[in-house]
Protein backbone atom coordinates (compact mmCIF):
# COMPACT_ATOMS: atom_id res chain seq x y z
CA UNK A 1 0.00 0.00 0.00
CA UNK A 2 3.10 2.21 0.06
CA UNK A 3 2.42 3.25 -3.25
CA UNK A 4 -0.09 5.32 -2.27
CA UNK A 5 1.38 7.56 -0.05
CA UNK A 6 3.17 9.05 -3.62
CA UNK A 7 -0.64 8.62 -5.22
CA UNK A 8 -2.68 10.15 -3.08
CA UNK A 9 -0.67 13.62 -3.10
CA UNK A 10 -1.23 13.65 -7.08
CA UNK A 11 -4.54 12.58 -7.27
CA UNK A 12 -5.40 15.63 -4.78
CA UNK A 13 -3.34 17.96 -6.72
CA UNK A 14 -5.77 16.61 -10.20
CA UNK A 15 -8.76 17.34 -7.75
CA UNK A 16 -8.34 20.59 -6.84
CA UNK A 17 -7.42 21.55 -10.66
CA UNK A 18 -10.66 19.29 -11.96
CA UNK A 19 -13.23 20.33 -9.29
CA UNK A 20 -15.66 22.81 -9.88
CA UNK A 21 -16.28 24.47 -6.31
CA UNK A 22 -12.52 25.83 -5.79
CA UNK A 23 -13.44 26.70 -2.10
CA UNK A 24 -14.83 23.08 -1.61
CA UNK A 25 -12.02 21.56 -3.43
CA UNK A 26 -9.46 23.64 -0.84
CA UNK A 27 -11.89 22.55 2.35
CA UNK A 28 -11.77 18.92 0.59
CA UNK A 29 -8.08 18.48 0.17
CA UNK A 30 -7.32 19.82 3.63
CA UNK A 31 -8.86 16.88 4.94
CA UNK A 32 -7.29 14.38 2.84
CA UNK A 33 -4.30 15.46 4.12
CA UNK A 34 -5.21 15.24 7.59
CA UNK A 35 -6.44 11.81 6.44
CA UNK A 36 -2.86 10.93 4.67
CA UNK A 37 -1.62 12.14 7.88
CA UNK A 38 -3.03 9.40 10.23
CA UNK A 39 -1.92 7.05 7.39
CA UNK A 40 1.63 7.88 7.74
CA UNK A 41 1.32 7.42 11.74
CA UNK A 42 -0.07 4.03 11.16
CA UNK A 43 2.44 3.40 8.70
CA UNK A 44 5.43 4.77 11.04
CA UNK A 45 3.98 2.20 13.96
CA UNK A 46 3.82 -0.78 11.62
CA UNK A 47 7.83 0.40 10.27
CA UNK A 48 8.33 0.05 14.49
CA UNK A 49 7.45 -3.90 14.31
CA UNK A 50 9.74 -4.02 11.38
CA UNK A 51 10.43 -2.63 7.45
CA UNK A 52 7.43 -2.15 5.08
CA UNK A 53 7.56 -3.59 1.43
CA UNK A 54 5.88 -2.69 -1.67
CA UNK A 55 6.77 -4.17 -4.81
CA UNK A 56 5.22 -1.82 -7.71
CA UNK A 57 3.37 -3.48 -10.22
CA UNK A 58 3.39 -6.84 -8.43
CA UNK A 59 6.97 -7.15 -9.91
CA UNK A 60 8.91 -9.07 -7.29
CA UNK A 61 12.44 -9.88 -6.42
CA UNK A 62 15.79 -7.25 -6.71
CA UNK A 63 14.52 -6.61 -10.57
CA UNK A 64 11.30 -5.19 -9.77
CA UNK A 65 10.44 -1.27 -7.78
CA UNK A 66 10.35 -1.56 -4.34
CA UNK A 67 9.22 0.79 -2.14
CA UNK A 68 10.18 0.57 1.37
CA UNK A 69 9.41 2.38 4.47
CA UNK A 70 11.77 1.47 7.57
CA UNK A 71 11.64 3.93 10.82
CA UNK A 72 14.05 6.30 9.19
CA UNK A 73 12.03 6.76 6.60
CA UNK A 74 8.33 6.20 7.57
CA UNK A 75 9.31 9.34 10.41
CA UNK A 76 10.28 11.80 6.99
CA UNK A 77 7.01 10.71 5.34
CA UNK A 78 5.05 11.86 8.76
CA UNK A 79 7.04 14.74 8.93
CA UNK A 80 6.48 15.67 4.43
CA UNK A 81 2.90 15.26 5.00
CA UNK A 82 2.52 17.33 8.27
CA UNK A 83 4.40 20.43 7.13
CA UNK A 84 2.25 19.90 3.88
CA UNK A 85 -1.15 20.00 5.83
CA UNK A 86 0.46 22.97 7.63
CA UNK A 87 1.04 25.10 4.33
CA UNK A 88 -1.89 23.46 2.80
CA UNK A 89 -3.85 25.21 5.95
CA UNK A 90 -1.35 28.19 5.69
CA UNK A 91 -2.48 28.80 1.68
CA UNK A 92 -6.46 28.67 2.59
CA UNK A 93 -7.29 31.91 1.74
CA UNK A 94 -4.79 33.03 -0.60
CA UNK A 95 -6.08 33.79 -4.17
CA UNK A 96 -3.73 30.99 -5.32
CA UNK A 97 -4.64 29.62 -8.89
CA UNK A 98 -5.39 25.99 -9.42
CA UNK A 99 -1.92 25.54 -10.92
CA UNK A 100 -0.23 26.52 -8.12
CA UNK A 101 -2.05 24.15 -5.59
CA UNK A 102 -1.84 21.20 -8.13
CA UNK A 103 2.35 21.99 -8.57
CA UNK A 104 2.40 22.00 -4.63
CA UNK A 105 0.79 18.51 -4.04
CA UNK A 106 2.57 17.09 -6.87
CA UNK A 107 5.75 18.17 -5.26
CA UNK A 108 4.81 16.28 -1.90
CA UNK A 109 4.42 12.90 -3.50
CA UNK A 110 7.69 13.42 -5.03
CA UNK A 111 9.47 14.01 -2.25
CA UNK A 112 7.13 11.23 -0.45
CA UNK A 113 8.74 9.12 -3.18
CA UNK A 114 12.16 10.00 -2.22
CA UNK A 115 11.85 8.91 1.39
CA UNK A 116 10.21 5.42 0.51
CA UNK A 117 11.82 4.29 -3.27
CA UNK A 118 14.57 1.59 -2.81
CA UNK A 119 15.13 1.75 -6.45
CA UNK A 120 18.28 3.86 -7.58
CA UNK A 121 16.94 4.94 -11.37
CA UNK A 122 13.53 6.03 -9.18
CA UNK A 123 16.07 8.42 -7.04
CA UNK A 124 16.76 10.31 -10.07
CA UNK A 125 13.45 10.10 -11.89
CA UNK A 126 12.11 11.75 -8.58
CA UNK A 127 14.96 14.06 -7.73
CA UNK A 128 14.13 15.35 -11.62
CA UNK A 129 10.12 15.89 -10.90
CA UNK A 130 10.78 17.51 -7.86
CA UNK A 131 13.14 20.21 -9.20
CA UNK A 132 11.26 21.18 -12.50
CA UNK A 133 7.94 21.17 -10.04
CA UNK A 134 9.81 23.82 -7.42
CA UNK A 135 11.47 25.59 -10.35
CA UNK A 136 7.85 26.19 -11.37
CA UNK A 137 6.56 27.16 -8.06
CA UNK A 138 9.37 29.31 -8.03
CA UNK A 139 9.06 30.98 -11.36
CA UNK A 140 5.19 31.53 -10.43
CA UNK A 141 4.58 34.77 -10.26
CA UNK A 142 6.05 35.40 -13.19
CA UNK A 143 8.50 38.54 -12.08
CA UNK A 144 11.90 38.83 -14.00
CA UNK A 145 14.30 37.73 -11.04
CA UNK A 146 12.29 34.93 -10.22
CA UNK A 147 12.20 33.79 -13.84
CA UNK A 148 15.95 34.20 -13.87
CA UNK A 149 16.32 32.53 -10.43
CA UNK A 150 13.73 29.64 -11.25
CA UNK A 151 15.97 29.04 -14.20
CA UNK A 152 19.06 28.82 -12.80
CA UNK A 153 17.69 26.26 -9.72
CA UNK A 154 16.75 24.18 -12.84
CA UNK A 155 19.59 23.82 -15.02
CA UNK A 156 21.59 23.37 -11.84
CA UNK A 157 19.72 20.68 -10.47
CA UNK A 158 20.09 19.09 -14.28
CA UNK A 159 23.21 19.39 -14.90
CA UNK A 160 24.03 18.25 -11.38
CA UNK A 161 21.40 14.94 -11.64
CA UNK A 162 23.67 14.44 -14.38
CA UNK A 163 26.87 13.78 -12.57
CA UNK A 164 24.37 10.97 -10.35
CA UNK A 165 23.48 9.82 -13.66
CA UNK A 166 26.86 9.02 -14.97
CA UNK A 167 27.22 7.56 -11.39
CA UNK A 168 24.65 5.30 -11.63
CA UNK A 169 25.32 3.74 -14.97
CA UNK A 170 28.94 2.98 -13.26
CA UNK A 171 27.57 1.28 -10.62
CA UNK A 172 25.07 -0.45 -12.60
CA UNK A 173 27.76 -1.57 -14.38
CA UNK A 174 29.31 -2.96 -11.75
CA UNK A 175 26.63 -4.68 -9.32
CA UNK A 176 24.14 -4.91 -12.53
CA UNK A 177 21.18 -4.17 -10.23
CA UNK A 178 19.05 -0.83 -8.80
CA UNK A 179 18.17 -2.12 -6.02
CA UNK A 180 19.27 -0.13 -2.28
CA UNK A 181 19.82 -3.75 -0.63
CA UNK A 182 21.19 -5.81 -3.74
CA UNK A 183 23.98 -3.20 -4.54
CA UNK A 184 25.12 -2.72 -0.95
CA UNK A 185 25.75 -6.36 -1.12
CA UNK A 186 27.69 -6.25 -4.29
CA UNK A 187 29.27 -3.10 -3.51
CA UNK A 188 30.65 -4.70 -0.01
CA UNK A 189 32.94 -7.44 -2.23
CA UNK A 190 34.00 -5.02 -4.50
CA UNK A 191 37.68 -3.40 -4.59
CA UNK A 192 37.12 0.39 -3.31
CA UNK A 193 39.48 1.73 -5.94
CA UNK A 194 36.92 0.79 -8.46
CA UNK A 195 33.98 2.87 -6.38
CA UNK A 196 35.47 5.93 -6.40
CA UNK A 197 34.63 7.22 -8.87
CA UNK A 198 30.78 6.33 -8.86
CA UNK A 199 30.96 7.59 -5.21
CA UNK A 200 32.53 10.57 -6.59
CA UNK A 201 29.73 11.40 -9.14
CA UNK A 202 27.65 10.67 -6.89
CA UNK A 203 28.11 12.22 -3.87
CA UNK A 204 28.54 15.94 -6.19
CA UNK A 205 24.57 15.41 -6.60
CA UNK A 206 23.86 14.99 -3.16
CA UNK A 207 26.26 17.39 -1.72
CA UNK A 208 24.42 19.83 -4.00
CA UNK A 209 20.93 18.83 -2.62
CA UNK A 210 22.23 19.18 0.81
CA UNK A 211 23.55 22.83 -0.10
CA UNK A 212 27.03 21.91 1.38
CA UNK A 213 30.09 24.29 0.51
CA UNK A 214 30.98 24.76 -2.39
CA UNK A 215 27.80 24.20 -4.19
CA UNK A 216 24.91 25.85 -1.67
CA UNK A 217 25.39 29.29 -2.79
CA UNK A 218 22.67 29.53 -4.97
CA UNK A 219 20.15 27.42 -2.89
CA UNK A 220 19.46 30.52 0.08
CA UNK A 221 18.96 32.90 -2.86
CA UNK A 222 16.45 30.52 -4.55
CA UNK A 223 14.93 29.71 -1.27
CA UNK A 224 14.66 33.46 -0.70
CA UNK A 225 12.47 34.70 -4.10
CA UNK A 226 11.33 37.48 -2.61
CA UNK A 227 8.04 37.13 -5.38
CA UNK A 228 7.92 33.35 -4.28
CA UNK A 229 4.71 32.68 -1.80
CA UNK A 230 6.56 32.20 1.86
CA UNK A 231 5.38 28.43 1.00
CA UNK A 232 7.35 27.82 -1.21
CA UNK A 233 10.15 29.02 0.81
CA UNK A 234 9.24 27.06 3.95
CA UNK A 235 9.05 23.60 1.13
CA UNK A 236 12.45 23.92 -0.05
CA UNK A 237 14.51 25.33 3.25
CA UNK A 238 12.28 23.46 5.54
CA UNK A 239 11.95 20.28 4.05
CA UNK A 240 13.58 19.51 0.25
CA UNK A 241 17.29 19.95 2.10
CA UNK A 242 16.67 17.30 4.38
CA UNK A 243 15.11 14.94 1.57
CA UNK A 244 19.27 15.81 0.72
CA UNK A 245 20.50 15.14 3.95
CA UNK A 246 18.08 11.80 3.91
CA UNK A 247 19.69 10.71 0.42
CA UNK A 248 23.32 11.18 2.38
CA UNK A 249 22.58 8.83 4.66
CA UNK A 250 21.49 6.28 2.20
CA UNK A 251 24.08 6.59 -0.44
CA UNK A 252 26.26 6.47 3.31
CA UNK A 253 25.06 2.81 3.49
CA UNK A 254 25.41 1.48 -0.23
CA UNK A 255 29.32 3.02 -0.01
CA UNK A 256 30.26 1.74 3.34
CA UNK A 257 33.33 0.10 2.21
CA UNK A 258 34.46 3.83 1.30
CA UNK A 259 35.36 5.57 4.71
CA UNK A 260 35.38 9.44 3.98
CA UNK A 261 33.73 10.51 7.31
CA UNK A 262 36.36 13.40 7.88
CA UNK A 263 35.83 14.85 4.66
CA UNK A 264 32.67 15.87 5.24
CA UNK A 265 33.14 16.42 8.79
CA UNK A 266 35.65 19.21 7.65
CA UNK A 267 32.96 20.42 4.68
CA UNK A 268 30.40 20.29 7.12
CA UNK A 269 32.49 22.81 9.20
CA UNK A 270 33.61 25.09 6.90
CA UNK A 271 29.80 25.23 5.55
CA UNK A 272 28.28 26.06 8.96
CA UNK A 273 30.99 28.98 9.50
CA UNK A 274 29.88 30.18 5.80
CA UNK A 275 26.65 30.17 6.56
CA UNK A 276 26.68 31.65 9.69
CA UNK A 277 28.85 34.50 8.36
CA UNK A 278 26.60 35.25 5.22
CA UNK A 279 23.39 34.98 7.19
CA UNK A 280 24.87 37.88 9.54
CA UNK A 281 25.39 40.03 6.60
CA UNK A 282 22.07 39.78 5.19
CA UNK A 283 19.28 42.30 5.65
CA UNK A 284 16.59 40.76 4.11
CA UNK A 285 14.32 38.24 6.47
CA UNK A 286 13.85 35.64 3.91
CA UNK A 287 17.96 35.72 3.15
CA UNK A 288 18.62 35.42 6.58
CA UNK A 289 16.44 32.76 7.47
CA UNK A 290 18.01 30.63 4.45
CA UNK A 291 21.45 31.17 4.82
CA UNK A 292 20.96 29.73 8.37
CA UNK A 293 19.80 26.75 7.11
CA UNK A 294 22.79 26.64 5.33
CA UNK A 295 24.93 26.87 8.76
CA UNK A 296 22.70 24.40 10.57
CA UNK A 297 22.75 21.89 7.49
CA UNK A 298 26.30 21.74 8.19
CA UNK A 299 26.02 21.12 12.03
CA UNK A 300 24.03 18.17 11.10
CA UNK A 301 26.64 16.92 8.73
CA UNK A 302 29.19 17.08 11.59
CA UNK A 303 27.12 15.01 13.79
CA UNK A 304 26.13 12.57 11.23
CA UNK A 305 29.92 12.07 10.49
CA UNK A 306 31.45 11.40 13.84
CA UNK A 307 31.64 7.76 15.40
CA UNK A 308 29.07 8.42 18.40
CA UNK A 309 25.72 6.75 18.25
CA UNK A 310 24.58 10.15 20.27
CA UNK A 311 26.12 12.07 17.67
CA UNK A 312 24.07 10.59 14.76
CA UNK A 313 20.36 10.03 16.91
CA UNK A 314 21.25 14.06 17.76
CA UNK A 315 21.45 15.10 14.53
CA UNK A 316 19.03 13.22 12.68
CA UNK A 317 16.45 14.61 15.25
CA UNK A 318 17.86 17.97 14.55
CA UNK A 319 16.72 17.58 10.97
CA UNK A 320 12.91 16.99 12.20
CA UNK A 321 13.52 19.97 14.78
CA UNK A 322 15.33 22.57 12.66
CA UNK A 323 12.42 21.44 9.92
CA UNK A 324 9.47 22.35 11.74
CA UNK A 325 11.50 25.22 13.46
CA UNK A 326 12.39 26.77 9.86
CA UNK A 327 8.82 26.10 8.09
CA UNK A 328 7.53 28.03 11.14
CA UNK A 329 9.67 31.08 10.45
CA UNK A 330 9.53 31.08 6.64
CA UNK A 331 5.56 31.38 6.98
CA UNK A 332 5.63 33.81 9.66
CA UNK A 333 8.29 35.93 7.67
CA UNK A 334 5.86 35.36 4.74
CA UNK A 335 3.18 37.18 6.98
CA UNK A 336 5.25 39.74 8.21
CA UNK A 337 6.04 41.14 4.71
CA UNK A 338 2.70 40.84 3.94
CA UNK A 339 1.60 43.49 6.69
CA UNK A 340 4.70 45.26 6.31
CA UNK A 341 5.28 45.82 2.87
CA UNK A 342 8.80 44.91 3.67
CA UNK A 343 11.42 42.18 4.17
CA UNK A 344 14.09 44.68 5.69
CA UNK A 345 14.44 43.65 9.05
CA UNK A 346 15.58 47.10 9.80
CA UNK A 347 12.67 48.53 8.95
CA UNK A 348 10.32 46.07 10.97
CA UNK A 349 9.62 46.50 14.19
CA UNK A 350 6.43 45.72 16.52
CA UNK A 351 5.78 42.22 15.41
CA UNK A 352 4.33 41.60 18.99
CA UNK A 353 2.37 44.10 19.36
CA UNK A 354 0.70 44.13 15.47
CA UNK A 355 0.66 40.32 15.55
CA UNK A 356 1.55 38.51 18.94
CA UNK A 357 0.19 34.66 18.15
CA UNK A 358 2.80 35.35 15.46
CA UNK A 359 5.10 36.64 17.56
CA UNK A 360 5.00 33.72 19.89
CA UNK A 361 5.38 31.36 17.21
CA UNK A 362 8.73 32.61 15.94
CA UNK A 363 10.06 32.63 19.47
CA UNK A 364 9.11 29.52 19.98
CA UNK A 365 10.77 28.40 16.21
CA UNK A 366 13.77 30.39 17.14
CA UNK A 367 14.41 29.06 20.79
CA UNK A 368 14.12 25.85 19.35
CA UNK A 369 16.78 26.62 16.56
CA UNK A 370 19.23 27.93 18.94
CA UNK A 371 19.09 25.27 21.52
CA UNK A 372 17.15 26.71 24.52
CA UNK A 373 16.45 24.71 27.71
CA UNK A 374 13.29 22.36 27.28
CA UNK A 375 13.42 22.88 23.16
CA UNK A 376 13.76 20.37 20.36
CA UNK A 377 17.53 21.94 19.33
CA UNK A 378 18.14 21.79 23.23
CA UNK A 379 18.08 18.27 23.34
CA UNK A 380 19.61 17.28 19.52
CA UNK A 381 22.34 19.80 20.06
CA UNK A 382 23.03 18.13 23.48
CA UNK A 383 23.85 14.49 21.87
CA UNK A 384 25.22 15.86 18.84
CA UNK A 385 27.65 17.34 21.26
CA UNK A 386 27.90 14.48 23.83
CA UNK A 387 31.33 12.32 24.01
CA UNK A 388 32.78 14.94 21.16
CA UNK A 389 36.98 15.62 21.22
CA UNK A 390 37.35 19.49 23.11
CA UNK A 391 37.78 20.83 19.69
CA UNK A 392 34.87 19.70 18.05
CA UNK A 393 32.88 21.16 21.24
CA UNK A 394 34.38 24.35 21.07
CA UNK A 395 34.04 24.28 17.53
CA UNK A 396 30.51 23.56 17.62
CA UNK A 397 29.85 26.33 20.31
CA UNK A 398 31.12 28.60 18.27
CA UNK A 399 28.72 27.66 15.56
CA UNK A 400 26.08 27.67 17.65
CA UNK A 401 26.76 31.15 18.98
CA UNK A 402 26.96 32.29 15.33
CA UNK A 403 23.11 31.06 15.30
CA UNK A 404 22.42 32.78 18.07
CA UNK A 405 24.09 35.67 16.78
CA UNK A 406 22.14 35.75 13.39
CA UNK A 407 18.65 35.20 15.45
CA UNK A 408 19.23 37.93 17.61
CA UNK A 409 19.27 40.18 15.09
CA UNK A 410 16.64 38.54 13.19
CA UNK A 411 14.28 38.63 16.72
CA UNK A 412 14.72 42.71 16.91
CA UNK A 413 11.51 43.00 14.76
CA UNK A 414 9.76 41.88 17.21
CA UNK A 415 10.13 44.52 19.83
CA UNK A 416 10.55 48.57 19.21
CA UNK A 417 7.60 51.26 18.07
CA UNK A 418 4.83 49.56 15.75
CA UNK A 419 5.09 51.59 12.26
CA UNK A 420 2.06 53.57 11.43
CA UNK A 421 1.40 52.18 7.79
CA UNK A 422 0.66 48.78 9.28
CA UNK A 423 -1.66 49.81 12.02
CA UNK A 424 -4.70 49.10 9.94
CA UNK A 425 -3.51 45.62 8.38
CA UNK A 426 -5.48 42.65 9.43
CA UNK A 427 -3.36 39.54 9.54
CA UNK A 428 -5.13 36.16 8.37
CA UNK A 429 -5.92 33.99 11.48
CA UNK A 430 -5.81 30.02 9.73
CA UNK A 431 -1.79 31.81 8.85
CA UNK A 432 -1.27 33.26 12.29
CA UNK A 433 -2.66 29.76 13.81
CA UNK A 434 -0.32 27.77 11.85
CA UNK A 435 2.82 29.64 12.48
CA UNK A 436 1.95 29.03 16.06
CA UNK A 437 1.24 25.22 16.24
CA UNK A 438 4.76 24.54 14.77
CA UNK A 439 6.30 27.02 17.04
CA UNK A 440 4.61 24.78 20.21
CA UNK A 441 5.86 22.07 18.18
CA UNK A 442 9.67 22.76 18.75
CA UNK A 443 8.47 23.32 22.94
CA UNK A 444 7.10 19.51 22.34
CA UNK A 445 9.72 18.69 21.43
CA UNK A 446 12.06 19.14 23.90
CA UNK A 447 10.02 18.61 26.68
CA UNK A 448 8.95 15.29 25.63
CA UNK A 449 12.73 14.79 23.69
CA UNK A 450 13.70 11.70 25.44
CA UNK A 451 10.51 10.04 25.04
CA UNK A 452 10.19 11.15 21.29
CA UNK A 453 13.39 9.77 20.68
CA UNK A 454 12.87 5.99 22.17
CA UNK A 455 9.41 6.26 20.17
CA UNK A 456 10.64 7.65 16.44
CA UNK A 457 14.02 5.61 16.73
CA UNK A 458 13.93 2.40 19.68
CA UNK A 459 16.89 4.18 21.73
CA UNK A 460 16.32 4.43 25.59
CA UNK A 461 18.40 8.02 25.62
CA UNK A 462 18.73 10.49 28.63
CA UNK A 463 19.63 13.91 29.51
CA UNK A 464 22.22 14.11 32.70
CA UNK A 465 21.05 16.73 34.85
CA UNK A 466 25.20 18.22 35.15
CA UNK A 467 24.95 17.79 31.45
CA UNK A 468 21.85 20.09 30.95
CA UNK A 469 23.21 22.09 33.19
CA UNK A 470 26.59 22.57 31.78
CA UNK A 471 24.97 23.03 28.24
CA UNK A 472 22.04 26.08 29.76
CA UNK A 473 25.01 28.19 31.41
CA UNK A 474 27.32 27.74 27.99
CA UNK A 475 24.01 29.06 26.44
CA UNK A 476 23.20 31.36 28.59
CA UNK A 477 26.87 32.98 27.98
CA UNK A 478 26.48 32.53 24.04
CA UNK A 479 23.23 34.82 24.40
CA UNK A 480 25.22 37.36 26.46
CA UNK A 481 28.20 37.51 23.44
CA UNK A 482 25.90 37.43 20.87
CA UNK A 483 23.81 40.35 22.05
CA UNK A 484 27.04 42.10 22.65
CA UNK A 485 28.49 41.14 18.66
CA UNK A 486 25.24 42.62 18.10
CA UNK A 487 24.90 45.81 19.09
CA UNK A 488 29.19 46.58 18.77
CA UNK A 489 30.69 44.43 15.88
CA UNK A 490 28.15 44.19 13.33
CA UNK A 491 27.65 47.96 12.77
CA UNK A 492 31.70 48.35 13.10
CA UNK A 493 31.60 45.77 9.91
CA UNK A 494 28.39 47.13 8.19
CA UNK A 495 30.42 47.85 4.71
CA UNK A 496 32.79 44.29 4.54
CA UNK A 497 29.42 42.34 5.56
CA UNK A 498 27.30 44.79 2.91
CA UNK A 499 29.80 43.67 0.31
CA UNK A 500 29.60 39.80 1.18
CA UNK A 501 25.73 39.79 1.36
CA UNK A 502 25.92 41.24 -2.48
CA UNK A 503 27.39 37.64 -3.22
CA UNK A 504 25.82 36.00 -6.38
CA UNK A 505 27.19 34.03 -8.24
CA UNK A 506 26.44 33.72 -12.25
CA UNK A 507 25.53 30.44 -13.62
CA UNK A 508 28.97 30.25 -15.26
CA UNK A 509 30.57 30.55 -11.58
CA UNK A 510 28.09 27.93 -10.27
CA UNK A 511 29.14 25.20 -12.82
CA UNK A 512 32.54 26.21 -11.95
CA UNK A 513 32.29 25.38 -8.75
CA UNK A 514 30.62 22.00 -9.49
CA UNK A 515 33.42 20.92 -11.73
CA UNK A 516 35.90 22.34 -9.16
CA UNK A 517 34.18 20.10 -6.38
CA UNK A 518 33.82 16.99 -8.72
CA UNK A 519 38.10 17.08 -9.37
CA UNK A 520 38.46 17.64 -5.99
CA UNK A 521 36.26 14.88 -4.27
CA UNK A 522 37.66 12.59 -7.03
CA UNK A 523 41.21 13.06 -6.18
CA UNK A 524 40.33 13.58 -2.03
CA UNK A 525 38.43 9.94 -2.17
CA UNK A 526 41.22 8.11 -4.34
CA UNK A 527 43.98 9.16 -1.94
CA UNK A 528 42.17 8.29 0.78
CA UNK A 529 40.94 4.82 -0.79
Amino acid sequence: MLIYFVLVPILIAVFLFMFPAYKVAKVLASLAQAALLGAAVHLFLLSREGDVFTNAGNYSGFLGITLRADTLSAVFVMLTVFIFLIVTIYSFHDKNSRLFLFLLFTLEGALIGLFLTQDLFNIFVLAEVSSVVAAALLMYNRRSRSMYDGLVYLMVNVIVMQFYLLGLGYLYRLTGVFDMGRVAQAVSVLDRTQLVLPFSLIMLAIVSKCGLLPVFSFLPKIHSIPQAPASVGAVLSGLQVKAGLYLFLRFREIFAPIYVGDVFLIIGIVTAIFGVVLALSQTNIKQMLAYSTVAQVGLIMIGLNLSQAYSFIGSVYHMLGHALAKVALFLAAGLVIEVYGTGDVSKIRGVFRRMPVVGAGMVLAILGITGAPFFSGNISKYFIMADVSPLLFVIMVLINLGTITIFIKFGKMLLGKLPAKCAGERADWFKQGTVLIVGISCLAGGIWGESAIQLLFGLDLSVSFSGFMEKTIILAVSWAVGILIVRHLVPRFAKPLYRLSRLDLSFQKICFSIGGFFAIALIVFGFLT
